[in-house]
């Protein structure tokens, strides 16, 4: 009953935002987005409102003057991370990229001191090759809420701490090649190599047999 479908503009799809969390991010009760991100935005931002049923929501809106699509899509604005650390400071996690490109950080340093903004601070990283790849911080957003009997009966071996971050750097200069060439495609090696490295990843993570060649 609480659910909101909102269409994106098909307008900016042909401009190449391709998803919707190039245009728009979320986070507890903000919604950052651009002008142009929606179809018959103004009716859906009132049942967003009316259903959410708190006045304390915050729409931020970024203007096409402000920022063109161009730039958002390049810089991936909104396919930032939008989060609430401990100390309470919402917070941006951005690409580089956004820092690079003129009119986003400009407008990045008027948002976080516009006193009425909630969103305090901006944190620029550096994640060019996964930029390249086609993805940006947004690839990391997925949260899920657990409760502690919940957490507790998740597999604590996927779960990140020092020790396996450690552990999957080492699995990575163990497996990853330096380099790949369009050749490599047709070497048989290259799907033995791929295999080895899938199957010790699921048993540094305790995933069982999960892939077909592990199960014949």
């Amino acid at each position: 009953d609480n659910t909101v479908y909102i269409q994106q503009n098909p307008d900016v799809i042909d401009q190449g935002v391709f998803h919707n969390d190039v245009i728009a991010v979320g986070n507890q009760n903000v919604l950052f987005y651009h002008e142009q991100a929606f179809a018959d935005t103004e009716a859906k931002l009132a049942e967003i409102q009316r259903k959410f049923g708190d006045n304390s929501l915050h729409f931020i809106k970024v203007g096409t003057e402000q920022v063109s699509i161009q730039d958002a899509v390049s810089t991936y604005l909104f396919n930032t991370q939008l989060i609430t650390p401990p100390d309470g400071q919402m917070t941006i996690i951005a690409p580089t990229e956004c820092q690079e490109n003129d009119s986003v950080r400009s407008y990045l340093e008027q948002l976080t001191q516009n006193s009425d903004s909630p969103i305090k601070r901006v944190e620029f990283f550096d994640v060019k090759q996964s930029m390249r790849n086609g993805g940006g911080p947004a690839c990391l957003r997925l949260r899920v809420a657990l409760n502690d009997e919940e957490l507790a009966g998740a597999n604590q071996n996927c779960l990140m701490s020092d020790k396996l971050f450690s552990r999957l750097n080492q699995w990575v200069e163990k497996h990853y090649r330096d380099e790949l060439a369009v050749d490599d495609l047709r070497d048989p090696a290259l799907l033995e190599e791929s295999r080895s490295a899938l199957d010790e990843l699921t048993q540094i993570l305790k995933l069982g047999s999960v892939y077909p060649f592990q199960q014949d």
